[in-house]
Parts: C-alpha cells; structure tokens; sequence
C-alpha cells in the first residue's frame, strides 16, 4: 500500500533537498502544488512528484 499522507514544509524540503525559502517561493512563482490547511501549508508527495516531472518546476535561464 502506497502511502499518502499530508507531509508539512519540512518534510518536503527534506524530499526535494531544498530550503524553506525556496519552497515558498516554488509555491508563490511556480505554482508548487500546496494546499494551506489553516496556517500552514501541507503536500501530497505525489502530486510534488508530478510537478517535478511535468518540468513544470523547471527554472529558465536567461
């Protein structure tokens, strides 16, 4: 059985190997899936696995 539980800040900057600030901004400018469950924000690593191979994650450089 695959787990699917809600994961905090934290834990998806520990998945990702990222700051605080950076998921923030991802969510803020990139559109991070995140859902705000009162004053914080939560994630289903499925669904920040599929952003992240949808690409649509990807930073442009100019």
């Amino acid at each position: 059985m695959v787990e699917d539980r809600w994961v905090t800040v934290e834990e998806i900057c520990k998945y990702l190997n990222v700051s605080n600030e950076t998921v923030y901004k991802w969510i803020d400018r990139m559109g991070l899936p995140a859902h705000k469950v009162g004053r914080r924000w939560m994630f289903k690593r499925a669904q920040v696995d599929q952003w992240v191979q949808s690409g649509d994650g990807a930073i442009e450089t100019k």
